[in-house]
């Protein structure tokens, strides 16, 4: 039995774990109710009383041996866990992942509708797959307008008339529908229109459009709004022509040119070599589409206003092509990071 027990007391002193489970695993080998300590004891129990005196005391020395190298091992390994921690340079600049941004559409979109929401003016949305009514006939287009044909717009189906959208004018119908006056929205969303690809068009493209309606709102309104938009987006220079134009939903109507900032107002293939750009139309909306949506035009009149997203964001950002934002090419928005 006392060769036993020196085995065993030299098996615990050559033991030298890697991990923390390594010692647990040791300690219930040893001392667990079916660890090798505990058949020692139930050996020591046949022992000739004269001799468990001495292999008393060589058992107590064993245990005592095995619970003090268990707790050796422990603090070794914590010691070495603390070391290793302290290593670690904590002075050294962290490693930056790289973050997603907001696309510059988006960035544009959001500061238009924060220029309006300063007017006023809340936020309404609408489905852009609509019917004839909204999208056409509510909004005073005769049955042979060009925009009805199958070459301007995207037909998902005929009699009745199932289309995508070819403005946010027919969110304009929705909210006149269902609001009384006074009424100031911004409509922001997508809209589809059977468009040649180039530089300056595209077939999808985005949005905002704007109604107010109340009593005596007047032309005068309707171009003080516009410049402070113009003058908010672009900058205190920036400068608006307003040409009279046509729509079947406004009387009178116009088209907004601001000065373009990609030239300086010296002429440039976006603005045609004419210093301007295109931004938006407008004008005050027609009786007619007041009557339609169940607004007294005797008493309430109002004005709208749509611009693309796209042609600003152009304009703000210098960009001289269009199809880059639908492009998604990294190296092109890795430049809006930093925006906002």
């Amino acid at each position: 039995m006392i060769d036993k027990i020196n085995d065993l007391l030299k098996r615990v002193e050559a033991f030298k774990p890697q991990a923390a489970a390594e010692v647990e695993e040791f300690r219930v080998r040893m001392l667990g109710r079916k660890g090798e300590m505990n058949d020692v004891f139930e050996e020591f129990k046949k022992v000739a009383p004269e001799l468990k005196k001495e292999l008393g005391q060589k058992i107590n020395a064993l245990k005592t041996r095995i619970n003090d190298k268990i707790a050796e091992m422990k603090s070794a390994l914590e010691n070495t866990e603390t070391d290793s921690d302290a290593a670690i340079d904590m002075t050294r600049p962290g490693s930056n992942d790289p973050i997603g941004s907001r696309h510059p559409i988006s960035l544009v979109r959001n500061e238009i509708v924060d220029i309006f929401a300063r007017l006023g003016y809340t936020v309404a949305e609408g489905p852009e797959i609509e019917d004839d009514w909204h999208v056409f006939s509510a909004l005073n287009f005769p049955p042979e307008h060009p925009a009805r044909d199958m070459q301007d717009t995207f037909f998902i189906r005929k009699n009745p008339d199932i289309l995508l959208r070819t403005h946010t004018s027919s969110i304009q119908v929705r909210t006149m529908e269902r609001q009384k006056p006074p009424i100031r929205v911004v409509c922001p969303g997508r809209v589809f229109r059977n468009e040649a690809i180039s530089y300056r068009a595209h077939c999808i493209f985005h949005q905002v459009e704007g109604l107010y309606i109340d009593e005596n709102v007047s032309f005068a309104d309707l171009k003080q709004s516009i410049l402070y938009f113009a003058k908010e987006m672009f900058g205190e220079k920036a400068q608006i022509r307003m040409r009279p134009s046509y729509f079947p939903f406004t009387e009178p109507s116009a088209e907004v040119d601001v000065s373009c900032n990609l030239c300086g107002g010296k002429g440039c293939n976006v603005c045609k070599h004419t210093g301007w750009l295109e931004i938006m139309g407008c004008g005050m909306v027609d009786p007619n589409v007041l009557e339609a949506s169940g607004i007294n035009p005797q008493r309430y009149s109002g004005f709208a206003f749509g611009m693309g997203v796209e042609r600003i964001a152009m304009l703000k950002y210098g960009v001289k092509d269009l199809r880059l934002y639908f492009e998604n090419d990294a190296r092109f928005l890795r430049q809006f990071d930093s925006v906002f």
